[in-house]
């Protein structure tokens, strides 16, 4: 157990909406696959967010779970970018709290950036991953969108849009996470660090459906915002000082 003031070697960020009584699942999974030192930050959008009372039971006992309540406005995206910006690890992986991520990829996703990559993808697309359930249209975009990036633009993942990634947290507040709704976050920073030329690596992972509740994924809404990202990951290299300008071309 890590001490008040020491820095754990990870930190995980679970972005939840109304996951009730299941988040207690959720974390379950998670603090029995991670054998690193690790702060598990569960960012819900509102205090009555249906998620926030088990989630402060489970901190009680727990002091690796941290309640987090998102102070930069409703959505994944910032939601994303809360977690980012709280996280006392230098590594932060971003998971899903509906339980469709397989929380075993956690440890490797953190080692891969402790040994210099700068994302960390858990890949549904790689050899040995594997998708099991979803729509079939988002199903099919995604493997496009995955294996044409990872062709064509190069990116280092084939699986470019799984929110599921681990990241370094420098990198991430020197380019920015410019997303500010959807799951898009998880493209925009493999497109950036594409743009930037910084490595990329991915895992395999099984991806399962969710046995329960509803999916928030809005596609119609959302896949103008992934397509901006999908189109940026194509453009010529860029120096670090084109991010801190706030500035996408």
């Amino acid at each position: 157990m890590i001490g008040p003031d020491e820095a754990p070697r990870l930190t995980v960020v679970i972005t939840a909406y109304n996951e009730g009584d299941q988040i207690v699942t959720c974390l379950d999974r998670v603090l029995e696959a991670v054998t690193l030192s690790c702060e598990v930050l569960v960012v819900y959008d509102t205090p009555d967010d249906t998620t926030a009372p088990y989630v402060e039971k489970y901190a009680e006992t727990d002091p690796r779970v941290v309640p987090s309540l998102n102070a930069y406005g409703r959505g994944p995206a910032r939601a994303i970018r809360w977690g980012v910006d709280q996280a006392r690890a230098r590594v932060v992986v971003v998971t899903m709290a509906d339980g469709c991520d397989d929380p075993q990829q956690i440890d490797q996703l953190a080692r891969l950036v402790e040994r210099g990559v700068v994302v960390a993808a858990a890949s549904r697309y790689a050899q040995g991953g594997q998708q099991v359930g979803g729509p079939l249209l988002k199903r099919t975009m995604s493997r496009m969108a995955g294996l044409s990036l990872h062709l064509f633009a190069r990116v280092g993942t084939r699986d470019a849009t799984n929110s599921f990634k681990a990241y370094d947290r420098t990198f991430v507040r020197n380019v920015g996470i410019e997303s500010d709704a959807g799951f898009e976050v998880g493209l925009e920073l493999v497109a950036k660090a594409r743009r930037l030329r910084l490595p990329v690596a991915e895992v395999p992972t099984i991806w399962l459906d969710r046995s329960f509740g509803v999916s928030n994924f809005k596609l119609a809404k959302w896949l103008p915002k992934y397509l901006r990202w999908y189109r940026f990951a194509y453009g010529p290299k860029l120096r670090m000082e084109h991010f801190t300008k706030d500035v996408v071309s």
